[in-house]
């Protein structure tokens, strides 16, 4: 039973939520057999905003860096990429049509299914580059991913930023990665960041300097070594 509704408040874990029409209560009846005590909800936050140009241009980008690489036709690589996106949503269908009504976060999705692609199948990057969202958190996820630096694509180390480095006393093995900030970076650039600071070179190449935090599986697959018991207990 699918509802419109708007969000009044938002408090810690708890949503006041009015419905724009009354749900049918005699249906939610017969599917909890007559016990209205504990109803259950999904909550499906509407993201407002209409597809940006931007996204359009880097969508298309990427497939001419497929294209180049691959040989394959872009509009078979725009079939494919839709279909991973109709297959990845459970059936949803996607445009990026300037009068299409697909929203920024669809657009990321679609973009990120691309960027996996690439990383996966190690696809350079070419008129694509200057369009990657090196802002956003799922880029940065996938060159620590796939060890790429952020920066330039080339074989990068895991480094921990922002507050969170582990200092030149300290064992890597004996420390809970998972709860530290980290970064992909080469060792040109690395060194770079470390020479001119990272505000400076946050500035230099648009790429923000908070670094994220990576999970427990995700930090084992890319072979760090580390302390996790915590997190497998």
């Amino acid at each position: 039973m699918w509802l419109p509704a708007q969000v009044r408040k938002i408090s810690g874990h708890d949503l006041v939520i009015r419905l724009d029409e009354k749900p049918n209560v005699e249906r939610l009846k017969t599917m909890y057999s007559g016990d209205l005590s504990k109803v259950y909800a999904k909550v499906d936050l509407v993201d407002p905003r209409k597809a940006r140009p931007k996204q359009r241009a880097l969508f298309f980008a990427l497939l001419n860096d497929i294209w180049d690489w691959t040989g394959y036709p872009q509009s078979d690589m725009k079939s494919y990429f839709y279909n991973e996106y109709q297959r990845k949503t459970y059936g949803l269908s996607i445009s990026l049509k300037d009068e299409s009504d697909t929203t920024v976060s669809e657009a990321n999705l679609l973009i990120n299914i691309v960027l996996e692609f690439m990383f996966d199948w190690n696809v350079p990057f070419k008129q694509g580059y200057e369009l990657l969202p090196k802002e956003e958190s799922y880029y940065m996820y996938l060159c620590c991913k796939y060890r790429k630096c952020a920066i330039c694509g080339k074989h990068a180390d895991i480094h921990h930023v922002n507050g969170d480095t582990v200092g030149s006393g300290g064992n890597r093995n004996h420390v809970d990665h998972s709860k530290r900030h980290v970064i992909a970076l080469c060792r040109v650039h690395h060194s770079e960041a470390h020479k001119i600071g990272q505000k400076e070179f946050s500035e230099k190449y648009h790429l923000p300097m908070s670094g994220i935090k990576l999970d427990v599986e995700t930090l084992k697959l890319i072979g760090i070594r580390g302390n996790y018991e915590e997190e497998t207990r």
